[in-house]
C-alpha cells in the first residue's frame, strides 16, 4: 500500500501518518530525513543536495527524486510506503509518477486531512513551549496547571517565532498555494480521499482507517 498524507501545518497528518506506521507496517519516508540521511551518508544526491542545502537554497526536484527513488528500492519498502512532505508541488507530483512506472509502483491512495485556515491558526497560535525542557502545551487543549509555567520543570513556556500567527497565516497560504493543484491532480487519477481534520485525533483516525482497509 502505498500511500500520501497531504494536510495543512497544524492539520495532524505527522500524528496519522505514524499511525498508519503502527497499524500497517509500513515506513513513513519524510523528505527532510531522507535529505539529511544522503548528506550524512556521502552519497552523490546527498554531496549535491548539500551543495545546495549549504546555500540556503532549496534542493532542486530532479537531487530530491533521485532520492526519494533510491529509499523506495531499499527492502522495508517492499509492502510499502507512506511519503510525508512530498511532493510538494505538481512538477514533484508528475516527476514521483514517472519515477513509480520506472520501479513499477503506483501511488493507491492520498489522504487529504483537510482543515479551514482558521482552525489552523487556533491550533498554532495557542501552543507554547517550555525553554527549559522543550515541553509542548496548547492553551485551549492541553493548558499548564499554572499560567506560563512547565508542569515537569517549572520552566518558563514561550511562543516560537513560527508559531505566530503572521507566520502561520502565510505558511498555510503558501501551502493552499502549491497544494490546492495536487488535490486536484490525485482527484482526478481517482485516488484523493478527503479526511475531516476538524475531528479530534480518533475521529480522524477511525476515516483514514476505514479508507486504508479498504485499499489494503
Amino acid at each position: 500500500m502505498n500511500l500520501i498524507f497531504l494536510g495543512a501545518p497544524g492539520a495532524g497528518k505527522g500524528t496519522q501518518a505514524k499511525r498508519a506506521v503502527e497499524k500497517y507496517g509500513i515506513p513513513q519516508i519524510s523528505t527532510g530525513d531522507m535529505l539529511r540521511e544522503a548528506v550524512a551518508k556521502g552519497t552523490e544526491l546527498g554531496k549535491k543536495a548539500k551543495e545546495y542545502m549549504d546555500k540556503g537554497e532549496l534542493v532542486p526536484d530532479e537531487v530530491v527524486i533521485g532520492i526519494v527513488k533510491e529509499r523506495l528500492q531499499q527492502p522495508d519498502c517492499e509492502k510499502g510506503f507512506i511519503l510525508d512532505g512530498f511532493p510538494r508541488t505538481l512538477a514533484q507530483a508528475e516527476a514521483l509518477d514517472e519515477m513509480l512506472k520506472e520501479l513499477g509502483k503506483k501511488i493507491d491512495a492520498v489522504i487529504n486531512i483537510a482543515v479551514p485556515e482558521e482552525e489552523v491558526v487556533k491550533r498554532i497560535v495557542n501552543r507554547r513551549t517550555c525553554k527549559k525542557c522543550g515541553a509542548v502545551y496548547h492553551l485551549i487543549y492541553a493548558p499548564p496547571k499554572e499560567d506560563n509555567k512547565c508542569d515537569k520543570c517549572g520552566g518558563e513556556l514561550y511562543q516560537r517565532d513560527d508559531d505566530k500567527e503572521e507566520t502561520v497565516r502565510e505558511r498555510y497560504r503558501v501551502y493552499k498555494q502549491n497544494t490546492e493543484p495536487l488535490i486536484e491532480y490525485y482527484r482526478k487519477k481517482g485516488v484523493l480521499y478527503d479526511v475531516d481534520g476538524t475531528k479530534d485525533i480518533e475521529g480522524v483516525w477511525e476515516e483514514v482507517v476505514s479508507i486504508l482497509d479498504k485499499i489494503k
